[in-house]
């Protein structure tokens, strides 16, 4: 262990028979990415900060407020007004000036993002929004790259870990397993609009930290493939297993280019769409006026045939709008949740100008009817 790393700091630590001196080594040359220095993110960095990760980033652009302070407990009074990042760089610094701290005092985007977590072995979300959690969610996909997720609202939290490896060797999920349709506006409230108890983020950040350090030391049963609610009202809490699908891995960009040109503000406001179920699709197949498009990825199942119509994916739909005619414009995909998605994004082109729909349930479900009937 190097001279810097004073034995006596990580000694408690190291006396566990499954950390030891070779998982003191493993966290401190570990990189460990936290998107968030709110509730959440405070706890996790604490602990983080004083296990010995060697090298923890920090992301975010907000700044400090009176109102942070019952939950984020990094902060002082001295601190509101300044930024998040940095001023948790101080802090954590000051904590174990041993480690390296390296704060982003801006957001993270679809622009950077693959960028800065690329440099990270792990990533743990602490953001409070659906857009940014289903774009790290995407970037750690790309990349790689395990992502420790957790969310909370009012006494109730969740921890889960995706896309990472566990030792039955299943296959990986990502958040986009447990959640594939975003939700629409105001259907989910966060914590600014619906209150949390100051103590539950820090119960729950605990536990990121905890799952993150059992990832890094490989220790214990981390939860891989699994999601764990915990309710502070009851101190109740219980497992849900999760299973990897096919289909939300194409919901995922697949390159860095695709990536980019996602728009996630976007896809998580859908909120116009209107869905056509299968008796009511069949009928536009013959209308001359409609146009219908597969927004599948190239190489999907089955392939459609028997009537026309246009394949544009998703990933690509957006830079061929211009090109679509017909009065009425109807998508369809595997299932209807990227249907629902491309709709929502013709809706916001074309508005009132034209009918856009959205095959309910996907194609599957409309093939299976055409049989039974």
């Amino acid at each position: 262990m190097e001279a810097k790393q004073p034995y006596e700091r990580y000694q408690r630590q190291m006396l566990l028979p499954e950390i030891g001196e070779a998982g003191q080594q493993k966290l401190l040359q570990s990189k460990v990415l936290v998107v968030g220095a709110g509730g959440l993110g405070c706890p996790v960095l604490q602990y983080l900060a004083a296990a010995g990760v060697g090298t923890i980033g920090i992301v975010d652009d907000d700044v400090v407020s009176l109102s942070n302070l019952h939950r984020q407990v990094i902060f002082r009074m001295d601190d509101i007004g300044q930024s998040k990042a940095l001023r948790a760089t101080t802090s954590l610094q000051q904590l174990n000036p041993s480690i390296q701290i390296n704060p982003y005092d801006f957001r993270l985007t679809n622009q950077n993002a693959l960028e800065i977590i690329a440099e990270y072995d792990i990533v743990v979300d602490g953001t409070d929004n659906f857009s940014s959690r289903y774009m790290i969610n995407d970037a750690c996909v790309l990349l790689n790259k395990p992502l420790v997720y957790a969310a909370i609202s009012t006494f109730e939290g969740q921890v889960a870990i995706f896309n990472a490896v566990n030792k039955a060797n299943e296959k990986l999920t990502n958040y986009r397993d447990l959640f594939p349709i975003p939700p629409t506006n105001n259907e989910v409230l966060n914590c600014a609009e619906a209150g949390v108890l100051g103590m539950l983020p820090g119960i729950i950040g605990c536990m990121q930290a905890n799952e993150a350090i059992k990832l890094i030391a490989g220790i214990g049963v981390p939860l891989i493939n699994r999601l764990l609610t915990y309710n502070a009202l009851t101190n109740k809490g219980y497992e849900l297993s999760l299973t990897a699908s096919g289909d939300t891995l194409s919901l995922i960009p697949k390159d860095a280019a695709a990536f980019k040109r996602m728009n996630y503000d976007f896809s998580c406001t859908v909120n116009n769409v209107f869905e056509l179920d299968a008796n009511t699709f069949s009928p536009y197949l013959t209308n001359a006026n409609a146009t219908i498009i597969d927004v599948r990825e190239e190489g999907e199942l089955p392939i459609i045939e028997g009537f026309d119509h246009l394949h544009i994916p998703l990933s690509r739909l957006e830079q061929n709008i211009a090109s679509l005619k017909g009065e009425t414009i109807i998508t369809f995909c595997q299932s209807g949740k990227r249907s629902r998605q491309a709709a929502q994004l013709l809706f916001n082109t074309f508005a009132t100008t034209r009918k856009i729909y959205s095959l309910k349930d996907g194609i599957i479900s409309w093939m299976n009817q055409q049989q039974e009937q």
